[in-house]
């Protein structure tokens, strides 16, 4: 499937597909997505970067800190993919995909929230995975994982406890 997915893909949308992966490195994307959200967003623009965000960080966490020490997994031969995007690859381990599991992470916690920024970030998270396989960086299986990563962080994040309770307005006390 690897080498399936590094063959088939157009020289076009294979430069596209980098461009986002290029934008998304350091998951830089995504912080510039929960800054537009925070400035324009008002208040839940701004309940959306923080999830998003704590979520993103969540994730590379599980999969950069502690999934790719656990797995030690190399990444796919360079020979199975016939292009040159296979030279700009990290040394790390394979899996999982860490991008992708902080893109789905991202994308999952600011959805709830904003649902129509949750789409809009949806686009460039899918483009992520499907580069992660196409230039030669993981197998669709660290990806898979990534993006189930990503799911649950957000899950996590979206369902921690909060210190004050979201109805209760900032700064107000409780009256006996």
């Amino acid at each position: 499937m690897t080498q399936r997915a590094a063959s088939r893909i157009p020289p076009g949308l294979g430069r596209a597909l980098s461009a986002v992966e290029e934008t998304a490195e350091s998951t830089k994307l995504w912080w510039g997505a929960a800054a537009a959200m925070a400035w324009r967003g008002g208040t839940r623009g701004r309940g959306a970067a923080v999830g998003g965000l704590a979520a993103l960080v969540l994730a590379q966490v599980a999969s950069n800190g502690v999934g790719k020490r656990l797995a030690d997994r190399p990444r796919p031969p360079r020979e199975w993919v016939p292009h040159d995007e296979v030279d700009d690859r990290p040394d790390s381990s394979s899996f999982p995909s860490g991008h992708t599991a902080a893109a789905v992470a991202f994308t999952a916690a600011v959805a709830p929230t904003w649902p129509a920024a949750g789409a809009l970030c949806a686009v460039p998270a899918a483009l992520l995975a499907v580069e992660r396989v196409q230039s030669g960086a993981h197998y669709p299986s660290d990806v898979a994982t990534g993006a189930a990563i990503g799911l649950a962080c957000a899950w996590l994040v979206r369902h921690a406890p909060r210190p004050v309770p979201r109805d209760r307005p900032w700064g107000s006390r409780a009256r006996p």
